[in-house]
């Protein structure tokens, strides 16, 4: 059966212009991808970003403007019966977050990567790579 999956992820670039990034792995693949994770049934697209940040990170993160939907059509890496449609917002953490590398419980790793040295290579996935090139150009 073939399905929709939706992401929403956070762009946060402190004022250092530096980016955050996430270092994950599931199913034994690693990957660097923007901070975030998988809409649950009954919840909004930026209560999730909230929930996941709480869950992984215990950080109590300000859910900003919109900042990109995928517009176009993407197969999931892990399933090639999901479509997955990715949202991204402009996120705030807190103060003491800011500047520090980050690790959440299942071993997700926050870091921050200056801004004007970051690369579409740098992030895993195709639609990462197109919030890149968004952020750059």
């Amino acid at each position: 059966m073939q399905r929709f999956n939706i992401r929403v992820y956070g762009i946060c670039i402190n004022e250092q212009d530096e980016i955050l990034l996430s270092d994950e792995t599931y199913n034994g693949h690693a990957f660097t991808k923007f901070p975030g994770g998988g809409l649950e049934w009954g919840e909004g697209t930026r209560d999730c970003l909230k929930r996941e940040f709480l869950e992984e990170f215990q950080l109590e993160i300000a859910v900003g403007e919109l900042f990109y939907l995928t517009d176009f059509f993407q197969v999931s890496a892990f399933s090639a019966y999901d479509q997955v449609i990715s949202i991204y917002y402009r996120i705030d953490l807190p103060f003491e977050a800011i500047h520090h590398e980050l690790i959440g419980d299942k071993g997700e790793r926050l870091r921050w990567k200056p801004l004007t040295e970051l690369l579409e290579s740098d992030v895993t996935f195709p639609i990462d790579q197109q919030v890149v090139r968004l952020l750059k150009g």
